[in-house]
C-alpha cells in the first residue's frame, strides 16, 4: 500500500471519529449531564463509586478511578474523590475467579466493598460481560445505584442499569475512544459540581 493510500484512510479515520464525537454530544450531552449530575450527589451524599469494565474497559476504569482520586487537571486543586477501579488487585480477582468463577469476579468485590448510597459504574463495549451482568445484579441487590457506559446497542447491560450510556457505533475502537472523551468529560462536571 503505497503512503497516498494509507494517507487517505488515516484522514478517513479521523473524520469518522470527528462525525462520532459530535454525535456523541448531540445525542448523549444530556444523559452526560445527568449522569454527572448522579455522581455529584452520590459522593455528596458520603457514598463512592466502584468502577468495572474488560480489557480495554477495565482500563478505562482504572483510568476514571485515576482521575477522581487524583484530579483531572493540575489547574484544579480539590480534595480526593473516593472510587474504586475493580479487578485491579490479581490476588483478588484470581481468587474470586478460582473460587467463584470469572463470572463473579465484580460481583464478589461489589459484595465486600459496596454500600447502600455507592454507585456502580460498568464499563463495556458489548454490554455483554456475564460478570458485569451479574455485578449489577449483586449491586442492586446491595442498594447500590447503577450505570454503564456502553456501546452498538447496549446489549444486556442497557436493560439491567438505572442509567446506560450508549455510544451510538459498532466498533470497539471507536467505541472506546468516546468512552475515555466521556470519562474525562464526567469528571470534569463533577469536579465543577463539587468544587465550583
Amino acid at each position: 500500500m503505497n503512503e497516498d493510500v494509507r494517507l487517505v484512510r488515516l484522514t478517513k479515520l479521523a473524520e469518522d471519529s470527528a462525525i462520532l464525537r459530535r454525535s456523541v454530544i448531540e445525542q448523549l450531552g444530556i444523559q452526560i449531564l445527568d449522569i454527572a449530575a448522579l455522581i455529584s450527589g452520590v459522593i455528596g451524599a458520603g457514598g463512592k463509586l466502584l468502577i468495572a469494565g474488560n480489557g480495554g474497559s477495565a482500563s478505562d476504569a482504572s483510568h476514571f478511578a485515576a482521575e477522581m482520586i487524583v484530579r483531572l487537571s493540575s489547574e484544579r486543586k480539590r480534595q480526593s474523590l473516593p472510587a474504586i477501579a475493580l479487578g485491579m488487585d490479581p490476588s483478588v480477582t484470581t481468587a474470586a475467579a478460582n473460587d467463584f468463577g470469572y463470572e463473579n469476579v465484580f460481583a464478589r468485590q461489589v459484595e465486600g466493598l459496596g454500600q447502600k448510597g455507592d454507585l456502580f459504574f460498568a464499563i463495556s463495549t458489548s454490554g455483554n460481560s456475564a460478570n458485569l451482568v451479574k455485578a449489577v445484579s449483586t449491586a442492586r441487590e446491595r442498594g447500590l445505584l447503577t450505570t454503564a457506559l456502553l456501546g452498538g446497542r447496549g446489549g444486556k447491560l442497557a436493560k439491567q442499569v438505572e442509567r446506560p450510556l450508549i455510544v451510538p457505533h459498532t466498533s470497539t475502537q471507536r467505541i472506546q475512544e468516546e468512552h475515555i472523551f466521556i470519562i474525562h468529560i464526567l469528571v470534569e462536571l463533577i469536579e465543577s459540581d463539587l468544587f465550583g
